[in-house]
């Protein structure tokens, strides 16, 4: 029974992680292809870290992995996060049907500050 929980959680890893790869192929900017690749990219690689897990049911190795799916949970978002927001104030254009730009007439490249909704508030 173990081998088919393992053989399941290695697929559906795997598979995430062709997703992934997928979105960095297909999609139309930096961001959403830093969206594809960290949602994704981080389930999948959690998922077969679980396998790994179940396969070696040794308390050692559960208390690894767990600390890896941990460590994959806490810090992908914030790469991303850091990586689309020195981009966009790089001037890495985004996608032409990009609806809503809401850090647009926020930014000051010269001081390099964000004003937040708030300040703009008490003008």
């Amino acid at each position: 029974m173990t081998d088919w929980i393992v053989a399941a959680l290695l697929l559906v890893g795997s598979g995430l992680m062709l997703v992934a790869a997928l979105g960095l192929v297909r999609m139309p900017d930096l961001l959403c292809r830093m969206h594809a690749t960290t949602k994704a990219g981080a389930l999948g690689g959690g998922l077969m870290v679980a396998a790994v897990a179940v396969y070696f049911d040794d308390p050692g190795v559960v208390t690894r992995a767990v600390a890896i799916v941990i460590f994959i949970i806490l810090t992908a978002p914030v790469a991303a996060h850091i990586v689309g927001r020195a981009a966009y104030f790089v001037g890495v254009e985004l996608w032409s049907h990009t609806v809503l730009d809401e850090l647009k007439g926020r930014y000051d490249a010269d001081t390099h500050t964000l004003r937040s909704s708030d300040s703009e508030k008490q003008d």
